[in-house]
């Protein structure tokens, strides 16, 4: 692989984890739109390679850092893990059968409305 294109991945990882273990947000909003309009990847990919990458860290050292600090409430972490686990699998099952560019759109606004919301919240 060519050596420019790992650099870049390491700056898209490591600014997706600073910006996830400081704001809290999952790293796909900041990878699979880096994946995209920097390294050309279509969305399906960007979406299955930001689900790959995901599997082994998943935020283990911020994860740390807040336990540590007393900021993790155990039993609800788990029991949404084990939902999320199952709803992956099935929005993944239901993704890779949906047209491209209504993905796109969807992904585009669940951004959007996120952001609208966070702006006008008091």
């Amino acid at each position: 692989m060519d050596p420019i294109l790992v650099v870049g991945f390491c700056i898209v990882g490591l600014a997706a984890g600073t910006i996830s273990g400081l704001l809290g947000i999952g790293g796909a909003v900041i990878i699979i739109p880096a994946l995209i309009y920097i390294f050309g990847f279509d969305q399906k990919t960007a979406q299955g390679t930001s689900l790959a990458l995901m599997l082994p860290p998943i935020g283990l050292l911020a994860v740390l850092s807040y336990y540590r600090a007393g900021y993790i409430r155990l039993l609800p972490a788990v029991i949404i893990a084990v939902s999320f686990t199952i709803g992956g699998f099935l929005g993944s099952k239901l993704s890779v059968k949906i047209d491209v560019n209504i993905l796109r759109k969807g992904f585009a606004c669940l951004l959007l409305i996120t952001a609208i919301r966070l702006l006008l919240k008091h």
